[in-house]
């Protein structure tokens, strides 16, 4: 579970270009903007302040899971994959139960939040949208360029680690991975001990990788996942 708070916050200059730069650059350069691919375009306009894709209060990502929203203190809007690309699943675990995740996440002050939480039922709760920056890697780059999935429990109990939760947060994976393109592998999904200049040792010594990577590779491979 993430405390950092300074990673990725609002009031931080962002990445983007203005409107009055695409203007003149598309009045100056029209030949060269007739030429751009479409997707080239899309990108580029998702990144026009005040213009965001549409979106509706509490919608799923991932169908399997339930909605509750975390503090809109502890994410920042954006318009993911089109402003920054998405290319890292970050895994936690959240050193307490569920109903404290839940609580910490929707209270402001925490300043921190995953995407998803994964129970030992291997029910899936979904509190920010992919589209959003979660403040969850301590790291503002891996903020902006991953998905993060805590899951239930502590690190030094690897009893907390159920097969249900295995199996579902697996899933869960394949279908952000198959969403985005990610590769499965270690390179690419990571704890959050992995990530550059984190002082978190989640998901920790008796978290299964090897398990778990086969359970990503399987669902990615047979369309378990769903999403």
């Amino acid at each position: 579970m993430e405390t950092n708070r300074s990673a990725g916050q609002p009031g931080k200059p962002g990445r983007g270009i203005s409107r009055r730069a695409l203007l003149i650059g598309g009045g100056a350069a029209a030949v060269g903007t007739a030429a751009l691919a479409v997707d080239d375009i899309r990108r580029v306009w998702w990144r026009v302040p005040g213009v965001e894709k549409p979106r509706k209060a509490g919608e799923l990502d991932y169908t399997p899971a339930r909605w509750i929203a975390a503090s809109e203190a502890n994410w920042r809007r954006a318009d993911r994959p089109d402003d920054y690309g998405v290319d890292r699943v970050i895994i936690h675990v959240t050193q307490g139960s569920y109903a404290s995740a839940v609580r910490v996440f929707q209270d402001p002050a925490h300043r921190a939040a995953t995407h998803y939480i994964v129970r030992q039922n291997g029910r899936v709760t979904q509190m920010i949208r992919e589209l959003d920056v979660a403040y969850h890697a301590g790291n503002r780059s891996y903020n902006e360029r991953s998905i993060g999935i805590e899951h239930e429990g502590f690190v030094d109990r690897p009893q907390d680690f159920t097969a249900k939760m295995y199996e579902s947060s697996a899933r869960l994976t394949a279908a952000i991975c198959a969403r985005y393109g990610i590769p499965v592998d270690r390179e690419h999904i990571i704890g959050h001990v992995e990530v550059p200049g984190a002082d978190h040792t989640d998901p920790g010594p008796h978290w299964d990788w090897k398990r778990y990577m086969k359970l990503v590779r399987a669902a990615s491979t047979d369309g378990s996942q769903a999403g």
